[in-house]
């Protein structure tokens, strides 16, 4: 997938973050650069096979979105949340990297906790080259 592996301190601290704000409603977490992408956690009731790639290049647009919602009425972007038919997506970009959690169904306010923890760790982390 990528040249170089996620750090796993790193790592540890997303699941740690993820699995604390959203519990066993966890299904999946990725880590995703302009060139990488790397799953760094999956539930074990899940299959392998989920097109990370293809999930990424879509999810990637969110690096090139953030520059039209600048100066919105809105505020600052801060995440995307997909709904899907078995679950839910959210994203989350802090330039130059993102991480992308799907979960199980969970109130919104937890979806506001998960974005905010994961922002404060993206801030800290540096990008995998």
């Amino acid at each position: 997938m990528g040249r170089e592996s996620v750090d796993s301190r790193f790592a540890d601290e997303l699941r740690s973050v993820c699995r604390t704000t959203v519990g066993d409603e966890l299904r999946s977490i990725t880590y995703f650069t302009e060139d990488d992408v790397e799953q760094v956690y999956l539930r074990s009731d899940l299959s392998r096979t989920a097109d990370l790639v293809g999930f990424a290049e879509q999810e990637r647009m969110g690096f090139r979105s953030q520059s039209a919602y600048r100066n919105s009425q809105l505020g600052e972007y801060e995440a995307t949340i997909r709904m899907f038919e078995n679950g839910y997506l959210t994203r989350v970009i802090e330039e130059p990297h993102g991480v992308w959690v799907t979960t199980d169904d969970m109130s919104m306010d937890r979806f506001e906790e998960l974005t905010t923890a994961l922002k404060a760790v993206l801030e800290d982390a540096p990008a995998i080259e």
